[in-house]
């Protein structure tokens, strides 16, 4: 009897103990703990996306994605365009991602290059649908690197 006792001990002493390991080797990988950054406000004529952040999640992790958010705003609700914004990662053409005409919407997404372990190239700009016979207006194109 004292004997499974010993052994039970033994085994949930060495299971926490690797359980513990793991989870300061976690702790300690800089990527691991990816932080928010600040996008700072992407606008132009009829479009604003503010109070926006961004992250590299780590690789292994959502894809190691260019993990954004942020509100997209039409600022002119009176002109019937909608708005959207764009994001682009290394090797990849733009994505688009709607707003709604006359609204502010949230926006929490991840972009990501399938093919890699990690994203470490992405840039975002927020822009206007003028329609067909007008080009769309974007803000500036703002890059960020891992």
């Amino acid at each position: 009897m004292n004997r499974k006792l010993a052994v039970g001990a033994l085994t949930a002493g060495l299971f926490l103990s690797g359980a513990g390991v793991a989870f300061a080797g976690a702790g300690g990988n800089a990527e691991a703990a990816a932080s928010w950054h600040k996008v700072t406000t992407r606008k132009s004529g009829g479009v604003s996306f503010h109070s926006g952040k961004y992250k590299f999640e780590p690789a292994g992790s959502r894809r190691g994605a260019f993990h954004w958010k942020g509100w997209l705003k039409d600022t002119s609700a009176g002109d019937g365009h909608n708005v959207y914004v764009q994001v682009k990662v290394e090797g990849y053409d733009w994505n688009r991602f709607n707003g709604k005409q006359k609204k502010s919407v949230w926006k929490d997404k991840l972009s990501y290059d399938g093919a890699a372990r990690y994203t470490k190239d992405a840039w975002i700009r927020a822009c206007r649908d003028r329609g067909s016979f007008h080009p769309d207006n974007c803000s500036p194109t703002k890059f960020y690197q891992r």
